[in-house]
């Protein structure tokens, strides 16, 4: 048995990898396992949040299930939001 998806909402800078839509289903039990799950359906967009060393971009802030989370294997159980960071001075 599948386990059920885990909703990943997506920013607005992000959206034009899934055709606009705000949100899209996953499959995984840690963030890493959902982005590569994203990844497989919507090309480059792992790239876009996730660094070449499996770290979480300096720009970009993840919550699971409203813990934010620090690592890449970091568990979700169902829901996952990930934000750009505003940065500047």
């Amino acid at each position: 048995m599948t386990a059920a998806p885990i909703t990943v909402f997506i920013p607005t800078q992000l959206r034009n990898y899934t055709g606009g839509k705000t949100s899209v289903p996953a499959h995984g039990a840690t963030i890493d396992e959902a982005l590569r799950d994203l990844d497989a359906r919507y090309p480059g967009i792992r790239f876009r949040v996730i660094d070449e060393q499996n770290r979480i971009r300096e720009h970009v802030r993840i919550f699971a299930d409203g813990d934010r989370a620090l690592t890449t294997a970091a568990p979700v159980k169902g829901e996952l939001h990930v934000f750009g960071a505003l940065t500047g001075g």
